[in-house]
């Protein structure tokens, strides 16, 4: 892990599993031991990824207007998600699952 705090909107990179090397946003908070991740394409946001904190790695970016959509309770689109994460850098958009 790194020294970023823990939250909604931050964007962090998958250590372990099968999702390993790719790029999502922490959407929920269970624990101090694991968050909810999505990334609007391999995992939707109405089916978040329950992952271990020492599984991922976070990055400095947040992605504030998702975050505070999230923190409304308004309604985000998957694409919206994903469209934000590919502009901050990460996933490009011909890394689709299959």
């Amino acid at each position: 892990m790194s020294d970023f705090l823990v939250e909604v909107g931050r964007i962090v990179q998958s250590l372990a599993g099968r999702d390993k090397g790719r790029y999502f946003m922490i959407c929920d908070i269970k624990d101090e031991e694991f968050v909810f991740i999505s990334d609007g394409d391999y995992r939707k946001l109405g089916i978040k990824k329950l992952k271990r904190l020492k599984h991922l790695h976070l990055t400095p970016i947040i992605l504030e207007n998702i975050k505070e959509k999230l923190e409304s309770d308004k309604k985000v689109f998957d694409a919206e998600l994903r469209s934000a994460i590919i502009n901050a850098g990460y996933n490009r958009s011909n890394e689709r699952r299959v």
